[in-house]
């Protein structure tokens, strides 16, 4: 499938994207090119082939979600530059 100098034009408008008449021609050819590769991936049979989401297998790489205590109110306080009672002391915001 060839890509006309009009279908170039009507991308790069909707990308909002300025070429130059050398950068049509050049766009033009290699998106005719992509597009007439994946014309050709189409003749290939992939009835047994299964889906898949990714080409290679993926693993789960985040450590096992285990219920465990917290910091207690004072722990977590100690840490603050400032702290009013049972809660963080920050400075005004707004006015």
């Amino acid at each position: 499938m060839r890509i006309s100098r009009g279908d170039v034009e009507h991308i790069a408008r909707l990308a909002r994207l300025r070429l130059t008449e050398g950068e049509k021609e050049t766009y033009g050819l290699q998106l005719s090119d992509i597009l007439e590769y994946v014309e050709k991936l189409k003749e290939l049979d992939t009835s047994e082939v299964d889906p898949t989401s990714h080409v290679i297998p993926l693993s789960n790489v985040f450590r096992e979600d285990l219920l465990q205590g917290s910091l207690s109110r004072e722990e977590a306080l100690r840490n603050a530059p400032q702290a009013a009672d049972a809660f963080y002391r920050v400075p005004k915001i707004i006015e």
